[in-house]
């Protein structure tokens, strides 16, 4: 196991709850390092924050991965660790890990985090985060082993997240949005290949439907190849196809929230 630990959130910076799982951290593993993710996910969004880490782990330093984003702190959600390509990923069992969990390979084995004798003391019910995934992470770098935490969970009753869906049809592309960022842009399931494979290039002009509207965007590098204000698709460093607008917002001006149906074709003419 290597001495990196990397870090997922909602918890924000406005306040101290990244420092405290941070100096969790340090206080049992001062060699350690510590990447920081992201903690800017909307609270309790777990497709935010499983996409992210998804999209992100194949960059990551093998280690342990935490995340920690639930609303369901508090209740009865039962803690995990997965070892999966290497690398061991802790936190809430509700899908938030399962997408990087299956771009590392796919779950080997899986424990209930429930061996009270590695965690911080007293564990606060509502900051699993600093108590819990943060000093058990600590303590798995300094050599323990994932299967001493508690008994081995299933893998077949881990929970997961349905899969973005994309589907080629009709000289069409279907999928939905994924994600949005902080800037607007929408990402959809449907990858440059897809379009690809139908024909579309860079510089193209695409057809595309969002529920009954139906709009006409340029196939551009990168947003900034459209004037300022103006809509525009194009392949996002993760291979996704996203929609953005130039200095702009295309979620707020479309409505599009994750998980909204897309199809796109790249000809009108074929619809």
């Amino acid at each position: 196991m290597t001495s990196v630990i990397t870090l997922l959130t909602d918890y924000g910076l406005e306040d101290g709850y990244v420092a405290a799982c941070h100096g969790v951290i340090a206080g049992i593993a001062p060699e350690a390092r510590v990447i920081d993710v992201c903690h800017a996910i909307p609270s309790g969004d777990v497709r935010r924050g499983a996409a992210i880490l998804a999209q992100t782990i194949p960059y990551l330093p093998k280690g342990v991965h935490i995340g920690a984003v639930d609303p369901g702190t508090g209740h009865a959600r039962r803690a995990v660790a997965i070892e999966a390509g290497g690398r061991v990923f802790i936190g809430p069992d509700n899908g938030l890990l399962s997408w990087a969990v299956h771009a590392s390979g796919g779950a080997e084995a899986a424990y209930e985090i429930s061996n009270e004798e590695y965690f911080l003391r007293p564990v606060s019910p509502t900051f699993h985060g600093r108590d819990i995934y943060s000093a058990v992470a600590g303590r798995l770098v300094r050599g323990l082993k994932p299967d001493d935490l508690g008994p081995e969970r299933p893998i077949t009753r881990l929970v997961s997240l349905p899969e973005p869906t994309s589907v080629v049809r009709e000289g069409a592309v279907e999928g939905e949005v994924v994600s949005v960022d902080r800037y607007g842009n929408t990402q959809l399931s449907i990858t440059a290949s897809h379009l690809e494979a139908l024909g579309a290039r860079v510089g193209d002009t695409l057809g595309v439907w969002l529920g009954r509207r139906q709009l006409t965007l340029p196939y551009r590098e990168t947003y900034a190849a459209v004037p300022p204000g103006e809509l525009v698709a194009f392949a996002d460093s993760a291979g996704l196809i996203a929609i953005a607008v130039n200095s702009g917002d295309a979620a707020q001006r479309l409505g599009l929230p994750p998980g909204a149906h897309v199809r796109i074709s790249p000809s009108i003419s074929k619809s």
